[in-house]
């Protein structure tokens, strides 16, 4: 049976309609879901770690909702994905921990891979709160993996 390029490219249309997109609302309903860690570090401490994991990631702008404690921005294209969303959420346990909680979804539902995972975020995330508890400063660039 012989299939049109027409008839082609639409049912590959219908599919990734099917299939759906995600969005920044999907990110914020995904909250409960995101991967949980808790860290020794003050609020301000974690909300600047963060901002500078998701720079050394290659976010795109990220927008602050501090007052409401947490940060979308997205991940660009790539040769793996079209991009990811991304959600962070930082907030205070106590004066000397913070609880951070982070959420990525794929743009495209079909796509094998996120630009960022929440995995490595939060591997990034520590190799942060260990440069602070040294008493470093946060690089612009991401520093090599120390092991720490």
């Amino acid at each position: 049976m012989k299939v049109s390029a027409t008839a082609f490219a639409f049912c590959t249309l219908v599919c990734f309609v099917m299939t759906g997109c995600a969005t920044m609302s999907d990110v914020l309903k995904s909250k409960d879901e995101g991967t949980v860690q808790t860290y020794p570090v003050k609020l301000d401490q974690a909300w600047e770690i963060a901002m500078t994991v998701l720079r050394w990631e290659g976010c795109e702008t990220i927008e602050e909702h501090r007052s409401s404690g947490y940060m979308l921005t997205t991940v660009g294209q790539n040769f793996v994905s079209k991009g990811s969303l991304v959600g962070v959420w930082v907030e205070a346990i106590n004066k000397k921990d913070t609880k951070v909680t982070v959420v990525t979804k794929r743009k495209v539902q079909t796509n094998m891979a996120t630009g960022l995972t929440e995995t490595t975020f939060h591997r990034k995330f520590a190799q942060a709160v260990g440069l602070v508890k040294r008493g470093k400063q946060l690089p612009i660039d991401e520093p090599p993996d120390d092991g720490n």
